[in-house]
Protein backbone atom coordinates (compact mmCIF):
# COMPACT_ATOMS: atom_id res chain seq x y z
CA UNK A 1 0.00 0.00 0.00
CA UNK A 2 1.44 3.67 -1.06
CA UNK A 3 0.16 6.93 0.18
CA UNK A 4 -0.21 9.60 -2.21
CA UNK A 5 0.84 12.84 -0.52
CA UNK A 6 1.09 16.57 -1.14
CA UNK A 7 4.43 17.45 -2.10
CA UNK A 8 6.46 20.44 -1.13
CA UNK A 9 4.92 23.02 -3.79
CA UNK A 10 7.45 26.27 -3.19
CA UNK A 11 8.60 28.49 0.08
CA UNK A 12 5.68 30.27 -0.05
CA UNK A 13 2.88 27.75 -0.60
CA UNK A 14 1.42 25.72 2.16
CA UNK A 15 -1.72 24.63 0.57
CA UNK A 16 -3.42 23.81 -2.46
CA UNK A 17 -7.12 22.83 -4.05
CA UNK A 18 -7.65 19.43 -5.66
CA UNK A 19 -8.62 20.51 -9.45
CA UNK A 20 -8.97 17.54 -11.41
CA UNK A 21 -8.59 13.46 -9.97
CA UNK A 22 -7.03 12.09 -12.79
CA UNK A 23 -7.24 8.04 -11.46
CA UNK A 24 -10.61 7.01 -9.76
CA UNK A 25 -10.61 4.11 -7.32
CA UNK A 26 -10.37 1.22 -9.22
CA UNK A 27 -8.29 2.24 -11.81
CA UNK A 28 -4.48 0.76 -12.65
CA UNK A 29 -1.64 3.70 -11.86
CA UNK A 30 1.89 3.16 -12.48
CA UNK A 31 5.10 4.36 -10.90
CA UNK A 32 5.24 7.88 -11.97
CA UNK A 33 1.89 7.91 -13.55
CA UNK A 34 0.10 11.96 -12.50
CA UNK A 35 -2.80 10.72 -10.26
CA UNK A 36 -4.03 14.15 -9.27
CA UNK A 37 -3.83 17.88 -10.83
CA UNK A 38 -3.53 20.52 -7.69
CA UNK A 39 -4.45 24.15 -8.11
CA UNK A 40 -1.81 26.31 -6.07
CA UNK A 41 -1.85 30.15 -5.71
CA UNK A 42 0.30 30.47 -9.05
CA UNK A 43 0.21 27.64 -11.28
CA UNK A 44 -1.14 23.91 -11.55
CA UNK A 45 1.11 20.83 -10.36
CA UNK A 46 0.44 17.44 -11.25
CA UNK A 47 0.84 14.77 -8.77
CA UNK A 48 2.68 11.84 -9.53
CA UNK A 49 2.30 8.30 -7.80
CA UNK A 50 5.01 6.79 -6.71
CA UNK A 51 4.00 3.12 -6.37
CA UNK A 52 2.27 1.02 -9.05
CA UNK A 53 -0.82 -0.95 -8.04
CA UNK A 54 -4.89 0.33 -7.99
CA UNK A 55 -6.37 3.24 -6.89
CA UNK A 56 -8.00 2.24 -3.60
CA UNK A 57 -9.73 5.34 -1.92
CA UNK A 58 -9.87 9.30 -2.75
CA UNK A 59 -9.76 11.25 0.63
CA UNK A 60 -10.96 14.12 -0.63
CA UNK A 61 -12.72 15.59 -3.18
CA UNK A 62 -12.48 17.83 -6.31
CA UNK A 63 -12.52 21.65 -4.60
CA UNK A 64 -11.17 20.35 -1.53
CA UNK A 65 -8.06 22.11 -0.01
CA UNK A 66 -5.34 20.26 1.37
CA UNK A 67 -2.40 20.66 3.19
CA UNK A 68 1.40 20.28 1.78
CA UNK A 69 2.25 17.02 3.49
CA UNK A 70 -1.44 15.54 3.95
CA UNK A 71 -2.26 12.13 2.57
CA UNK A 72 -4.68 12.86 -0.08
CA UNK A 73 -5.08 8.82 -1.76
CA UNK A 74 -4.44 5.66 -1.13
CA UNK A 75 -2.70 3.23 -3.89
CA UNK A 76 -3.03 -0.67 -3.23
CA UNK A 77 -1.37 -3.88 -4.70
CA UNK A 78 -4.00 -5.61 -7.19
CA UNK A 79 -5.10 -5.60 -10.94
CA UNK A 80 -7.26 -2.80 -11.27
CA UNK A 81 -10.54 -4.63 -11.53
CA UNK A 82 -13.33 -1.50 -11.77
CA UNK A 83 -14.36 -0.21 -8.26
CA UNK A 84 -18.17 -1.32 -8.48
CA UNK A 85 -17.15 -4.97 -9.39
CA UNK A 86 -15.10 -5.53 -6.10
CA UNK A 87 -17.97 -3.59 -4.16
CA UNK A 88 -20.31 -6.18 -5.10
CA UNK A 89 -18.03 -9.05 -4.43
CA UNK A 90 -18.70 -8.12 -1.05
CA UNK A 91 -21.77 -7.98 -0.84
CA UNK A 92 -23.25 -9.90 2.25
CA UNK A 93 -24.15 -13.32 1.89
CA UNK A 94 -26.88 -13.32 4.32
CA UNK A 95 -29.40 -12.51 1.80
CA UNK A 96 -28.45 -15.34 -0.19
CA UNK A 97 -29.50 -17.54 2.91
CA UNK A 98 -32.75 -16.46 3.60
CA UNK A 99 -34.88 -18.80 6.01
CA UNK A 100 -37.30 -20.95 3.05
CA UNK A 101 -40.33 -20.10 5.87
CA UNK A 102 -40.41 -16.94 4.64
CA UNK A 103 -38.44 -17.37 1.33
CA UNK A 104 -41.24 -15.01 -0.61
CA UNK A 105 -40.68 -12.12 1.86
CA UNK A 106 -37.19 -12.47 1.80
CA UNK A 107 -36.57 -12.72 -1.90
CA UNK A 108 -38.60 -9.01 -1.70
CA UNK A 109 -36.42 -8.03 0.77
CA UNK A 110 -33.18 -8.96 -0.75
CA UNK A 111 -34.40 -7.34 -4.22
CA UNK A 112 -35.27 -4.04 -2.07
CA UNK A 113 -32.11 -3.87 -0.75
CA UNK A 114 -30.13 -4.98 -4.13
CA UNK A 115 -32.65 -2.09 -5.99
CA UNK A 116 -31.20 0.13 -3.44
CA UNK A 117 -27.58 -0.45 -3.47
CA UNK A 118 -27.69 -0.03 -7.25
CA UNK A 119 -29.73 3.18 -6.82
CA UNK A 120 -26.37 4.61 -4.44
CA UNK A 121 -23.92 3.65 -7.10
CA UNK A 122 -25.31 5.18 -9.67
CA UNK A 123 -25.63 8.43 -7.44
CA UNK A 124 -22.87 11.15 -8.69
CA UNK A 125 -20.85 11.54 -5.37
CA UNK A 126 -17.62 12.86 -4.71
CA UNK A 127 -15.33 9.88 -2.90
CA UNK A 128 -14.79 12.19 0.41
CA UNK A 129 -19.08 12.39 0.25
CA UNK A 130 -19.33 8.71 -0.22
CA UNK A 131 -16.91 7.70 2.57
CA UNK A 132 -18.72 10.31 5.05
CA UNK A 133 -22.14 8.65 3.85
CA UNK A 134 -20.79 5.19 4.91
CA UNK A 135 -19.53 6.52 7.73
CA UNK A 136 -22.87 7.56 9.06
CA UNK A 137 -25.01 4.62 7.26
CA UNK A 138 -26.82 7.38 4.74
CA UNK A 139 -27.89 6.25 1.49
CA UNK A 140 -26.74 8.68 -1.18
CA UNK A 141 -29.82 8.29 -3.36
CA UNK A 142 -32.24 9.94 -0.61
CA UNK A 143 -29.77 12.99 -0.46
CA UNK A 144 -31.05 16.22 -2.20
CA UNK A 145 -27.75 18.08 -3.26
CA UNK A 146 -27.21 21.79 -3.56
CA UNK A 147 -25.49 21.30 -7.31
CA UNK A 148 -28.03 21.99 -10.11
CA UNK A 149 -25.85 19.06 -11.96
CA UNK A 150 -26.94 16.47 -9.28
CA UNK A 151 -23.29 15.73 -7.78
CA UNK A 152 -23.45 14.81 -4.05
CA UNK A 153 -20.56 17.05 -1.98
CA UNK A 154 -19.53 16.30 1.29
CA UNK A 155 -21.73 19.28 2.51
CA UNK A 156 -24.65 17.48 1.09
CA UNK A 157 -23.99 14.61 3.47
CA UNK A 158 -23.49 16.75 6.27
CA UNK A 159 -26.68 18.39 6.18
CA UNK A 160 -28.83 15.55 5.42
CA UNK A 161 -31.37 14.74 8.24
CA UNK A 162 -29.74 17.69 10.21
CA UNK A 163 -32.41 19.83 9.41
CA UNK A 164 -35.59 20.15 11.55
CA UNK A 165 -38.45 19.65 10.01
CA UNK A 166 -40.77 22.45 9.30
CA UNK A 167 -43.82 23.32 11.62
CA UNK A 168 -47.28 22.65 10.27
CA UNK A 169 -47.52 26.71 10.09
CA UNK A 170 -44.57 27.20 7.80
CA UNK A 171 -46.06 24.38 5.78
CA UNK A 172 -49.44 26.38 5.43
CA UNK A 173 -47.54 29.17 3.82
CA UNK A 174 -46.34 27.75 0.51
CA UNK A 175 -47.66 24.19 -1.28
CA UNK A 176 -44.16 25.01 -2.99
CA UNK A 177 -40.83 25.04 -1.25
CA UNK A 178 -38.67 28.06 -2.38
CA UNK A 179 -35.59 27.27 -4.82
CA UNK A 180 -32.12 28.88 -4.49
CA UNK A 181 -31.45 28.97 -8.00
CA UNK A 182 -34.58 30.25 -9.86
CA UNK A 183 -32.64 30.59 -13.11
CA UNK A 184 -32.63 34.14 -12.57
CA UNK A 185 -28.42 33.88 -11.47
CA UNK A 186 -26.02 31.47 -11.66
CA UNK A 187 -23.41 30.78 -7.92
CA UNK A 188 -20.00 29.61 -9.36
CA UNK A 189 -17.15 28.79 -6.73
CA UNK A 190 -14.14 31.14 -7.19
CA UNK A 191 -11.09 29.11 -8.57
CA UNK A 192 -8.46 29.16 -6.02
CA UNK A 193 -6.30 31.55 -8.63
CA UNK A 194 -9.13 34.07 -8.74
CA UNK A 195 -9.50 33.97 -4.79
CA UNK A 196 -5.48 34.65 -4.64
CA UNK A 197 -5.64 37.27 -7.00
CA UNK A 198 -8.43 39.11 -5.29
CA UNK A 199 -7.28 38.73 -2.03
CA UNK A 200 -3.32 39.98 -3.06
CA UNK A 201 -5.33 42.95 -5.49
CA UNK A 202 -7.20 44.09 -2.35
CA UNK A 203 -4.08 44.01 -0.25
CA UNK A 204 -2.13 45.84 -2.46
CA UNK A 205 -4.91 48.89 -2.47
CA UNK A 206 -4.98 48.80 1.17
CA UNK A 207 -1.13 48.45 1.79
CA UNK A 208 0.23 50.89 -0.38
CA UNK A 209 -0.08 54.81 -1.65
CA UNK A 210 -0.44 53.77 -5.03
CA UNK A 211 -1.22 56.62 -7.67
CA UNK A 212 -1.01 56.40 -11.14
CA UNK A 213 0.29 59.12 -13.55
CA UNK A 214 -0.12 59.21 -17.51
CA UNK A 215 0.93 60.15 -20.58
CA UNK A 216 0.25 59.23 -24.09
CA UNK A 217 2.56 58.14 -27.34
CA UNK A 218 2.53 58.50 -30.83
CA UNK A 219 3.25 55.38 -32.27
CA UNK A 220 3.64 56.55 -35.79
CA UNK A 221 7.42 56.14 -35.95
CA UNK A 222 7.60 52.47 -34.03
CA UNK A 223 4.84 51.47 -36.24
CA UNK A 224 6.67 52.49 -39.43
CA UNK A 225 9.85 50.77 -38.43
CA UNK A 226 7.96 47.70 -37.19
CA UNK A 227 6.29 47.95 -40.72
CA UNK A 228 10.17 47.95 -42.31
CA UNK A 229 11.88 45.44 -39.98
CA UNK A 230 9.23 42.60 -39.11
CA UNK A 231 9.50 40.26 -42.20
CA UNK A 232 13.59 40.33 -41.91
CA UNK A 233 13.13 40.29 -38.46
CA UNK A 234 11.30 37.10 -38.61
CA UNK A 235 13.37 35.63 -41.68
CA UNK A 236 16.60 36.05 -39.58
CA UNK A 237 15.02 34.89 -35.80
CA UNK A 238 11.80 32.96 -36.41
CA UNK A 239 9.46 35.04 -34.39
CA UNK A 240 7.32 38.31 -34.97
CA UNK A 241 8.50 41.80 -33.84
CA UNK A 242 5.83 43.00 -31.55
CA UNK A 243 5.65 45.69 -29.71
CA UNK A 244 6.12 44.15 -26.42
CA UNK A 245 9.85 44.07 -26.87
CA UNK A 246 9.64 47.70 -27.81
CA UNK A 247 8.07 48.95 -24.65
CA UNK A 248 10.36 46.19 -22.33
CA UNK A 249 13.89 48.06 -23.68
CA UNK A 250 11.96 51.40 -23.16
CA UNK A 251 11.16 50.43 -19.39
CA UNK A 252 14.58 49.13 -19.00
CA UNK A 253 15.96 52.42 -19.67
CA UNK A 254 13.63 54.30 -17.77
CA UNK A 255 14.33 52.24 -14.66
CA UNK A 256 18.11 52.57 -15.49
CA UNK A 257 17.66 56.54 -15.12
CA UNK A 258 15.27 56.17 -12.39
CA UNK A 259 16.31 53.72 -10.09
CA UNK A 260 13.83 53.72 -7.63
CA UNK A 261 11.17 52.70 -9.17
CA UNK A 262 13.16 49.28 -9.21
CA UNK A 263 13.12 48.63 -5.91
CA UNK A 264 10.67 47.52 -3.02
CA UNK A 265 10.09 48.24 0.43
CA UNK A 266 11.26 45.82 2.87
CA UNK A 267 10.26 47.36 6.67
CA UNK A 268 12.23 50.09 6.64
CA UNK A 269 14.39 49.65 4.26
CA UNK A 270 14.01 50.69 0.42
CA UNK A 271 15.58 47.78 -1.40
CA UNK A 272 16.88 49.21 -4.83
CA UNK A 273 17.06 46.20 -7.65
CA UNK A 274 20.36 46.59 -9.95
CA UNK A 275 18.70 43.69 -11.81
CA UNK A 276 15.99 44.17 -14.54
CA UNK A 277 13.37 41.18 -14.19
CA UNK A 278 10.43 42.47 -16.19
CA UNK A 279 7.26 40.64 -15.54
CA UNK A 280 4.43 40.56 -18.55
CA UNK A 281 0.81 40.60 -17.52
CA UNK A 282 -0.74 37.37 -19.66
CA UNK A 283 -4.41 36.52 -19.59
CA UNK A 284 -5.60 33.28 -19.23
CA UNK A 285 -8.75 31.10 -18.77
CA UNK A 286 -8.03 30.86 -14.92
CA UNK A 287 -6.79 34.35 -14.21
CA UNK A 288 -4.01 37.06 -14.74
CA UNK A 289 -0.68 35.59 -14.32
CA UNK A 290 2.66 37.44 -14.75
CA UNK A 291 5.76 35.11 -15.93
CA UNK A 292 9.02 37.00 -16.34
CA UNK A 293 11.36 37.72 -19.15
CA UNK A 294 14.78 37.59 -17.13
CA UNK A 295 17.12 40.02 -17.48
CA UNK A 296 16.00 41.91 -19.84
CA UNK A 297 19.01 44.45 -19.97
CA UNK A 298 21.03 41.87 -21.31
CA UNK A 299 18.85 40.82 -24.28
CA UNK A 300 18.23 41.96 -27.51
CA UNK A 301 14.97 42.42 -29.13
CA UNK A 302 14.54 38.94 -30.57
CA UNK A 303 15.48 37.20 -27.42
CA UNK A 304 12.96 39.49 -25.67
CA UNK A 305 10.17 38.38 -28.20
CA UNK A 306 11.47 34.92 -27.91
CA UNK A 307 10.65 34.55 -24.66
CA UNK A 308 7.37 36.34 -24.23
CA UNK A 309 6.27 34.07 -27.25
CA UNK A 310 7.14 31.34 -25.35
CA UNK A 311 5.79 32.44 -21.79
CA UNK A 312 2.72 33.32 -23.13
CA UNK A 313 2.23 29.95 -24.63
CA UNK A 314 3.29 27.96 -21.44
CA UNK A 315 0.55 30.49 -19.70
CA UNK A 316 -2.34 29.69 -21.98
CA UNK A 317 -1.55 25.81 -21.98
CA UNK A 318 -1.20 25.99 -18.37
CA UNK A 319 2.28 24.70 -18.09
CA UNK A 320 3.74 27.28 -15.97
CA UNK A 321 6.10 26.26 -13.82
CA UNK A 322 6.32 28.55 -10.39
CA UNK A 323 10.21 29.54 -11.52
CA UNK A 324 8.53 30.95 -14.55
CA UNK A 325 6.58 33.71 -11.49
CA UNK A 326 9.07 34.02 -9.23
CA UNK A 327 10.98 37.33 -8.55
CA UNK A 328 10.44 40.44 -11.18
CA UNK A 329 11.49 43.49 -10.54
CA UNK A 330 8.75 45.83 -12.63
CA UNK A 331 5.56 45.01 -14.77
CA UNK A 332 4.41 45.48 -17.65
CA UNK A 333 0.41 45.26 -18.81
CA UNK A 334 -1.17 45.48 -21.81
CA UNK A 335 -5.13 45.91 -21.67
CA UNK A 336 -4.98 47.68 -24.98
CA UNK A 337 -5.06 44.09 -26.88
CA UNK A 338 -8.98 44.10 -25.07
CA UNK A 339 -9.81 47.03 -26.61
CA UNK A 340 -8.61 49.44 -23.33
CA UNK A 341 -8.58 52.45 -24.27
CA UNK A 342 -7.43 54.05 -20.28
CA UNK A 343 -6.81 52.12 -17.02
CA UNK A 344 -5.12 52.58 -13.88
CA UNK A 345 -3.24 48.92 -13.22
CA UNK A 346 -2.64 47.39 -9.76
CA UNK A 347 0.90 46.74 -8.37
CA UNK A 348 2.06 43.67 -8.61
CA UNK A 349 3.19 41.93 -5.35
CA UNK A 350 5.80 44.08 -3.73
CA UNK A 351 6.98 45.97 -6.48
CA UNK A 352 6.40 49.66 -6.44
CA UNK A 353 5.81 50.19 -10.20
CA UNK A 354 3.30 48.91 -13.43
CA UNK A 355 3.24 50.48 -16.98
CA UNK A 356 -0.51 49.72 -18.14
CA UNK A 357 -0.49 49.86 -22.15
CA UNK A 358 -3.84 50.62 -24.08
CA UNK A 359 -4.94 50.31 -27.51
CA UNK A 360 -3.82 52.39 -30.09
CA UNK A 361 -6.41 54.97 -31.59
CA UNK A 362 -6.56 57.46 -34.49
CA UNK A 363 -6.81 61.15 -33.13
CA UNK A 364 -6.19 64.65 -34.35
CA UNK A 365 -2.70 65.71 -32.62
CA UNK A 366 -1.60 69.12 -32.90
CA UNK A 367 2.06 69.25 -34.52
CA UNK A 368 3.45 72.55 -34.84
CA UNK A 369 0.77 74.46 -36.08
CA UNK A 370 -0.84 71.49 -38.25
CA UNK A 371 -3.26 69.19 -36.79
CA UNK A 372 -2.58 65.53 -38.17
CA UNK A 373 -4.03 62.39 -37.68
CA UNK A 374 -1.71 59.87 -35.61
CA UNK A 375 -2.02 56.71 -34.07
CA UNK A 376 -2.00 57.57 -30.08
CA UNK A 377 -1.88 55.09 -27.17
CA UNK A 378 -2.15 55.97 -23.61
CA UNK A 379 -0.23 54.71 -21.13
CA UNK A 380 -0.44 54.87 -17.27
CA UNK A 381 2.52 54.25 -14.93
CA UNK A 382 0.36 53.30 -11.19
CA UNK A 383 3.32 53.94 -8.42
CA UNK A 384 4.04 53.75 -4.60
CA UNK A 385 3.92 57.08 -3.62
CA UNK A 386 6.01 56.18 -0.45
CA UNK A 387 8.93 55.04 -2.62
CA UNK A 388 8.87 57.16 -5.43
CA UNK A 389 7.57 61.07 -5.79
CA UNK A 390 5.85 62.80 -8.95
CA UNK A 391 9.32 63.96 -10.25
CA UNK A 392 10.35 60.09 -10.53
CA UNK A 393 6.90 59.01 -11.69
CA UNK A 394 6.41 61.76 -14.51
CA UNK A 395 10.05 61.55 -15.09
CA UNK A 396 9.59 57.51 -15.60
CA UNK A 397 7.27 57.96 -18.05
CA UNK A 398 8.27 60.75 -20.04
CA UNK A 399 11.23 58.84 -20.80
CA UNK A 400 9.76 55.91 -22.00
CA UNK A 401 7.35 58.38 -24.62
CA UNK A 402 10.34 60.03 -26.00
CA UNK A 403 11.99 56.75 -26.51
CA UNK A 404 9.25 55.14 -28.40
CA UNK A 405 8.80 58.19 -30.58
CA UNK A 406 12.16 57.90 -31.57
CA UNK A 407 12.23 54.35 -31.63
CA UNK A 408 16.46 54.82 -33.25
CA UNK A 409 17.58 56.25 -29.79
CA UNK A 410 15.94 53.29 -28.18
CA UNK A 411 17.74 50.76 -30.15
CA UNK A 412 21.03 52.66 -29.71
CA UNK A 413 20.42 53.17 -26.10
CA UNK A 414 19.97 49.16 -26.08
Amino acid sequence: MAEIIVPELAESITEGTIAQWLKQPGDTVEKGEFIVELETDKVNVEVISEEAGVVSELLFAEGDTVQVGEVIAIVGAGSGAPAAKAEAKEQPKEEAKAPEVNGNKAQEVAKANEEASNEQDRTIASPAARKLAREKGINLSEISPVDPMGRVRVQDVSAHGSKPAPSKAESAKTTTPAKEDDGRTTREKMSRRRQTIASRLLEVRQSTAMLTTFNEIDMTNVMALRSRKKDKFFEDNDVRLGFMSFFTKAVVAALKKYPYVNSQIDGDYIVKNNFYDIGIAVSTEGGLVVPIVRDADRKNFAEIEGDIAGLAKKARDNKLALSDMAGGSFTITNGGVFGSLLSTPILNGTQVGILGMHTIQKRPIAVGNEIEIRPMMYVALSYDHRVIDGKDSVGFLKTVKELLENPEDLMLNS
